[in-house]
């Protein structure tokens, strides 16, 4: 029986319908069946999965609009979402203003941020 060669891949996917995100990692796995033919099984925790890259599957909503990154896209956006944000004391607040200094405001991204162009109303 010949060696298997495995490589280790990991991807970050987001549904283009429901905006569900999230982090895959695989072992790729590469054979040579018994008429010479290569062909690869994707794993995850032991069990062949079909490949995420023919036809992925959104785990929230199982529609097949999946946009298929580099690792850690998901986290990334993710981890902004959770950060803890300065709440001011209470009394007056002064709104910002586009000064003389021409200060451009700081937006920060979130996952449904850069999904909301490619989203459509489900009929």
């Amino acid at each position: 029986m010949s060696e298997i060669a495995v490589v280790h891949e990991s991807y970050s996917f987001a549904c283009m319908r429901c905006g569900h995100g999230w982090e895959q990692s695989y072992e790729i796995e590469h054979h040579v069946d018994a008429d010479g033919r290569e062909f690869v099984q994707y794993v995850v925790d032991g069990q062949v999965v079909p490949s995420p890259l023919s036809r992925p599957t959104c785990q929230n909503c199982d529609n097949h609009v999946v946009r298929i990154m580099r690792p850690g896209r998901v986290a990334s956006a993710r981890d902004a979402a959770h950060r803890q944000h300065h709440t001011p004391p209470a009394g007056p607040v002064e709104a910002p203003t586009a000064g003389a200094e021409g200060q451009k405001e700081h937006h920060h991204w979130h996952l449904s941020d850069l999904l909301h162009a490619f989203q459509r109303k489900a009929s």
